[in-house]
């Protein structure tokens, strides 16, 4: 069955391909949490690895490194740049992870991160959190990544195209979940009818995302950061000699 299209991959593809385009030739880049790695094409032009604690029961790329995000056996300051897709409401512990980001980031080493803000639950029992804006500065602050740019990933039409393609899908069209009755059948009835339409509308506001990106009423889906490591930045974890290794949990999942 072709999947529909989903503006909320798009945005991200774009980010990503954005991102790819102001890494230098030759520069190592961790795709951390990478599942299938669907980005690394993107960077063929930089050396790429990748890092994925590979425990949930979905496919996966060939990982360099299979670990938990917040124990990846690397030394100090390896990595120019970090993607981090998709990630953080994967990890019970996020702001370990966000630390150990900014230990394996090199001085000056930049960081792409997207996350939901609303979404259903997924690739459960590994679904932790939903992050605000403010959230994620919190988070990032205290890992001593600075923020350069926040913004919503897709405008208020993509949430919008989601919304209603859950809608579509999930209203009930038993008279019996509606409580029964005349006023059950009806509401069921009315549901039958409903979800074809709300199914158009959602593929609609989809791509009507593609042509605006609405940011002034609403809300978006998810949230896109670019965060750098500060070039004078101070050590957020003991080195790697130093620390024991924990494989509890850390994943991301495809876009959301």
């Amino acid at each position: 069955m072709r999947q529909a299209f989903n503006s909320s991959r798009e945005r991200l593809l774009q980010e990503n391909a954005a991102f790819a385009l102001t890494i230098p030739a030759g520069a190592l880049v961790l795709d951390a949490g990478a599942g299938t790695s669907p980005y690394k094409p993107l960077f063929s032009h930089a050396r790429y690895e990748s890092a994925d604690f590979e425990q949930v029961d979905k496919p996966y790329a060939q990982q360099t490194y299979t670990c938990d995000l917040s124990a990846i056996p690397v030394e100090d300051n390896r990595f120019d740049a970090v993607l981090f897709n998709q990630v953080m409401e994967h990890l019970p512990e996020p702001r370990a992870v966000l630390r150990e980001l900014h230990r394996v980031l090199k001085p000056g080493g930049r960081l792409l991160y997207s996350a939901p803000l609303f979404y259903e639950e997924h690739e459960k029992p590994y679904d932790f959190y939903r992050y605000t804006q403010f959230g994620v500065r919190h988070l990032f602050t205290q890992a001593n990544l600075e923020i350069e740019r926040l913004d919503w990933l897709e405008g208020y039409f993509g949430t919008l195209g989601y919304q209603w393609g859950t809608a579509a899908q999930a209203l009930p069209t038993n008279r019996h979940d509606y409580g029964g009755g005349v006023l059950g059948l009806v509401a069921a009835s009315v549901a039958i009818v409903l979800r074809p339409v709300l199914a158009r509308l959602s593929g609609a506001m989809h791509r009507l995302e593609m042509r605006h990106k609405l940011t002034t009423a609403g809300y978006p889906k998810n949230y896109i950061v670019h965060a750098r490591k500060p070039e004078t930045a101070t050590p957020t974890q003991t080195t790697l000699a130093s620390r024991g290794r924990d494989s509890r949990v850390a994943d991301r999942g495809e876009s959301s």
